[in-house]
């Protein structure tokens, strides 16, 4: 049954006090998880588990599904609006947030390992927008891509925007962590993927591409883009623009070429 919370210094919610601030500063191998299409995402997978969820008053009743096959030790907090936005600390949460404990990063090679003969993977370099990573992570999640890897300089596909923009793609796309780039490209070499790094220097065209049975696709930050001696390391491919207009939104960018690759046998 649902616990209902009148005191937005009730200690019992201590981990939805401030939420904003404390996404910036991390939460003990926790994240927070907001709205009702992340809650139903994360609601029908496995790998994360939530711990508790804090709800407004107003949206039990259309969540009665997903609150009947919750582990019975996963409390479920209510509040009027007017306590749940002095716990937060903003309104804009949409009356729904978890607290949910994060899942292990394997290694590179052990993420590599595992996946099928015909795989698709993502490589991020040195992203560190929310919006950006959050929106490839949707991509990758639309169109079937079977991890995204990291670098040390992208950031965190867990945090709370991050999730939101990615429409809980970033809870559904096998994700880990790489020590560096040119760690992260000689892995996917390693594993036999065909390493095809975004530039618009690119020496292939995006249309004429016809990609391996294993293909990784690197995506770097808008501006600096792919660093020059990992481009030199792998395949280029542009995407043709009019009027000699060169630049595309990562994220845009990355629905292009998922859609291609998905589709490409």
């Amino acid at each position: 049954m649902p616990i209902a919370i009148s005191d937005s210094d009730d200690p019992r919610i201590e981990a939805y006090r401030a939420v904003r601030e404390r996404d910036l500063v991390g939460r003990e191998h926790r994240f927070v998880a907001e709205g009702e299409v992340v809650l139903r995402v994360l609601a029908r997978q496995s790998r994360f588990a939530p711990e508790s969820l804090l709800l407004a008053e107003n949206r039990v009743d259309s969540l009665r599904d997903i609150l009947a096959n919750l582990p019975s030790d996963v409390p479920v907090y209510t509040a009027n609006r007017a306590v749940m936005d002095a716990i937060v600390g903003f309104p804009i949460h949409r009356g729904i947030l978890a607290v949910v404990r994060r899942a292990p990063l394997p290694p590179v090679e052990e993420l590599l390992a595992r996946l099928p003969e015909r795989a698709l993977v993502v490589g991020l370099v040195g992203l560190a927008n929310h919006d950006n990573v959050g929106g490839i992570f949707r991509n990758a999640a639309a169109f079937g891509a079977d991890a995204v890897l990291l670098d040390s300089e992208t950031c965190d596909p867990l945090y709370r925007k991050a999730i939101r923009v990615s429409v809980g793609g970033a809870l559904v796309v096998p994700f880990t962590r790489a020590p560096s780039a040119d760690a992260m490209v000689q892995a996917l070499v390693e594993a036999k993927f065909d390493v095809i790094a975004l530039s618009p220097s690119g020496k292939e065209t995006l249309a004429r591409l016809e990609r391996s049975p294993r293909a990784a696709l690197l995506l770097g930050a808008e501006g600096p883009g792919l660093p020059a001696d990992l481009l030199a390391r792998t395949r280029t491919v542009s995407i043709p623009m009019s009027g000699g207009f060169d630049s595309l939104n990562v994220a845009t960018t990355s629905g292009i070429a998922l859609h291609h690759l998905a589709g490409t046998k």
